[in-house]
């Protein structure tokens, strides 16, 4: 129950008027978002043209060096053609290394805005602004007392307990459960040993009324029935809602690990997180947003250039783990919210179980509507799959 109600604490309730703002806040950062990363990939391609073009431009020339070379009987000019072949050699390797740096400044100004912009995907993830209509509903099914006739069935439960509790060990301890309780709907257990006592008690309950007392013992039967279904309800419910604990557990670490890896790479391009919370993650104007992630960007590709500049040898080495951090954080958000769609999803199994029975199938079909509405609210802010594949090609490849 404890991670049951730390999921509560993040599916927070929005009110709609909010709910319909932030999704309109987050259409428009990702509009900012891709728009940047947009430039980046242009910028890119026209850059890795140009290169592309000189290096078949000095291929040629190349080619054309060694044939005058093979040709030419004169030494002099021999050797001037194997010098200028050098030479051209030379610029061709510069444009090999100038590529590579335009590889390293794409990769690494897209992981920096993709990093800035995640404070924006994980907040909305872990509050989840929606309705939390399905979770009480959910609760009110499970809840006997919302039943129709089973308060009345369950005071004169008590009553027989007070009566002979004092002839029954049995009773007497289902008597100090419920006085301690006050009653089943808050905290009397339908699942576990003290269910096996409660269970106990009502059935000593319903034979000792007499079949005279037809309704008595008509309203009794319902009662106990009732307890049953729903102990066995409780048991699947909480077989679906105890995995959220590990997926709680890791949105809380994910949430660590981004603020390690973002702090990390704030400080190498020289900005302060205070910096970017004021000016993009609460900026409300998507203009200066924009502008705010264009610098950015810049930033990252002088970080670049300073650190070939260094480090000639090595200077690729703390990029790329940079990279590879960021693409991991992605993919882990990816599969966190794939995994919170999962276990949304093995709702539906527990209320197609459940809502033909008896019992409680009318409380547990109306939670369909509800569990529908859930799941339109979590598609329309999050999609996984496509979120991951775009995490798996984020990156240039030279």
């Amino acid at each position: 129950m404890k991670q049951l109600n730390i999921l509560f604490l993040c599916l927070l309730t929005a009110a709609s008027a909010q709910a319909h703002a932030m999704q309109d806040t987050a259409l428009v950062m990702d509009n900012v978002r891709e728009k940047i990363l947009g430039e980046i990939r242009q910028n890119f391609d026209y850059k890795n043209k140009a290169i592309d073009s000189t290096i078949v431009r000095l291929d040629g020339r190349v080619s054309k060096l060694d044939s005058v070379i093979k040709l030419t009987g004169n030494p002099r000019e021999r050797m001037d053609k194997l010098l200028e072949r050098v030479q051209v050699l030379e610029e061709k390797q510069k444009a090999m290394e100038q590529n590579e740096i335009n590889v390293y400044e794409a990769n690494y100004q897209s992981a920096v805005i993709n990093l800035a912009s995640m404070d924006r995907e994980i907040k909305p993830l872990v509050l989840f602004h929606t309705t939390r209509d399905f979770f009480n509903a959910l609760t009110e099914t499970g809840n006997p007392m919302t039943y129709d006739g089973y308060a009345a069935g369950f005071v004169k439960f008590k009553a027989y307990i007070e009566k002979i509790k004092d002839h029954s060990a049995t009773l007497k301890a289902v008597s100090e459960v419920v006085q301690s309780t006050g009653n089943i709907s808050f905290g009397i257990p339908l699942v576990g040993a003290y269910s096996q006592l409660l269970f106990s008690g009502m059935a000593d309950y319903v034979n000792s009324i007499g079949h005279k007392k037809r309704e008595q013992k008509a309203e009794a039967e319902k009662m106990f029935a009732l307890t049953t279904t729903l102990s066995q309800f409780a048991t699947d419910k909480n077989l679906v809602e105890n995995e959220w604990g590990g997926i709680t557990q890791s949105l809380e670490e994910m949430q660590v690990y981004y603020d390690s890896t973002l702090n990390c790479n704030l400080r190498m391009v020289n900005v302060s997180r205070c910096d970017l919370t004021n000016e993009f993650t609460r900026e409300s104007d998507a203009s200066k947003r924009y502008i705010y992630l264009t610098v950015l960007r810049q930033k990252a590709a002088d970080h670049v250039l300073e650190m070939k500049a260094k480090n000639p040898k090595d200077w690729k080495e703390d990029i790329y783990y940079q990279l590879m951090d960021v693409q991991a954080l992605k993919m882990k958000y990816g599969d966190l919210t794939y995994r919170m769609r999962t276990h949304i999803d093995k709702y539906s199994v527990l209320i197609n179980k459940y809502k033909a029975n008896k019992n409680i199938g009318t409380h547990v079909a109306q939670l369909d509507e509800k569990l529908n509405h859930l799941k339109a609210t979590f598609d329309d802010a999050f999609e996984p799959t496509q979120y991951v594949h775009a995490a798996t090609q984020m990156y240039k490849v030279i």
